[in-house]
């Protein structure tokens, strides 16, 4: 659920209608809700009620602040994958003690700004890198908790740019050869083993395939156990996928019976990484159209209009680069006519587009649209592309909004950036800030 919906033929955040965002803020503009936030963390953390666990939000989904904040509030963790990543995590209240460090390519400096924080534990992804937090731990003097990200090859039956354990994936480590790293991880003075973990994909919409992975990984628990090994953390990861357009995916609860029930007698704390689940519906991507126009007819599906809108794929990338679908949806009253129609920005690619071969009302120049389910992998993915500034960001709580990032203007675009001092003029020693 989520608390988009239309008042009076205009569509409201919350109780504040989108129109006053747009006239305020400007378009385009990521409009997040904190109740939907709120409600989705609270519906998906009493799911897993029966059994001890920790919540540790995805924040590669969506890296605002306040989004962050929204949950720290409410005991949640995070999982991270950068160490830019770890210090918005810090900034936004998250306990170093309930952060996992997960990803395939850490850098050794990001390994020790992690150990010096303290994180709950490292998700490790190959040998070598676990020989590296071993040597760097045993350099600083500390024990570094671990965790291996186990691959258990289960089809996750999703996107295959989102699938992430396959054996083919880049992702973790086949779990039939876990158990020798594992045995390698013990011997060493400066690793603590502490957990396994998991994770097959994102928007997954059947429940079979977490099944698969968790059976498989409760064998493999069962043999560490068996080897004295102190398993006290099985991280499961996220994938929970959310409705976009006619999917219907699992509620939370049906998701965690399944998996509490694959490891249940098992004295363990579940650590969960939901991502899209919490925020996609959470968000929308409001824009304006700019322009119409209508192309001849093509073979087969006759005329086409375009309505070309002030959000780009430099905004929302996800169309773009799955072929995803967003609903788009009208701020105020849509004319009753429609026809075939692409929603294009104004960046100069063919594959520039939110939607492609929808039939939509007959919208002007001036008109107010809203791009639903933007609210993960939205904007954490936006660029400066075309040299387009980041659009701004937005929450609304009842009846208040705040900006909760600036937007972007033309000076941030050459933040840092520096001429060369070969192509300046003769007698100037240093470059300047363009």
């Amino acid at each position: 659920m989520h608390h988009f919906e239309a008042r009076r033929g205009e569509l409201h955040c919350e109780a504040v209608p989108l129109r006053r965002i747009a006239e305020t803020v400007g378009t385009p503009a990521y409009v997040y809700s904190h109740a939907t936030l709120s409600h989705h963390y609270r519906v998906f953390d009493e799911a897993f009620s029966g059994m001890p666990h920790l919540i540790c939000y995805s924040m590669k989904a969506n890296s605002n602040g306040s989004v962050i904040r929204t949950f720290t509030n409410l005991g949640s963790g995070v999982d991270i994958v950068s160490a830019g990543e770890l210090s918005r995590a810090l900034a936004a209240g998250a306990p170093p003690s309930k952060i996992v460090y997960s990803g395939v390519g850490k850098h050794i400096w990001e390994i020790e700004e992690a150990l010096r924080c303290g994180i709950l534990m490292f998700n490790v992804e190959s040998r070598e890198e676990l020989e590296t937090i071993d040597s760097v731990a045993g350099r600083m003097r500390k024990r570094a908790p671990i965790s291996i990200r186990v691959n258990p090859d289960v089809d996750p039956k999703t996107h295959p740019y989102i699938s992430t354990g396959l054996k083919k994936n880049k992702f973790g480590i086949h779990i039939g050869q876990a158990m020798r790293d594992y045995e390698w991880a013990a011997r060493r003075k400066n690793i603590e083993v502490v957990g396994v973990d998991c994770h097959i994909g994102s928007q997954l919409t059947e429940i079979s395939p977490f099944v698969d992975a968790a059976e498989r990984v409760r064998l493999l628990v069962e043999k560490l156990l068996r080897k004295g090994m102190p398993i006290r953390l099985v991280d499961i990861g996220g994938g929970l996928g959310i409705t976009y357009n006619d999917e219907l995916p699992p509620h939370p609860k049906q998701y965690a019976d399944a998996v509490v029930r694959a490891f249940s007698g098992l004295a363990v704390t579940l650590v969960l990484e939901p991502g899209r689940v919490l925020v996609g519906n959470a968000g929308i991507l409001l824009t304006r159209v700019l322009y119409t126009k209508d192309a001849p007819a093509t073979a087969g599906k006759g005329k086409k209009r375009f309505l070309i809108v002030d959000a780009a794929m430099n905004d929302l990338a996800r169309p773009s680069l799955y072929g995803s679908y967003h609903a788009v949806v009208p701020v105020g009253r849509a004319p009753e006519k429609r026809a075939l129609t692409d929603v294009v920005g104004p960046v100069c690619e063919s594959g520039d587009f939110l939607a492609k071969d929808r039939r939509l009302p007959l919208y002007r120049s001036g008109d107010l649209l809203a791009v639903m389910s933007a609210g993960a992998y939205g904007f954490s993915m936006s660029s400066n592309y075309n040299s387009r500034p980041r659009a701004a960001e937005v929450m609304i709580s009842g009846r208040r909004f705040e900006v909760v990032r600036e937007r972007e203007g033309p000076r941030d675009l050459s933040k840092g950036e520096r001429t060369a001092t070969f192509l300046l003029g003769r007698g100037k020693k240093r470059g300047r800030i363009l």
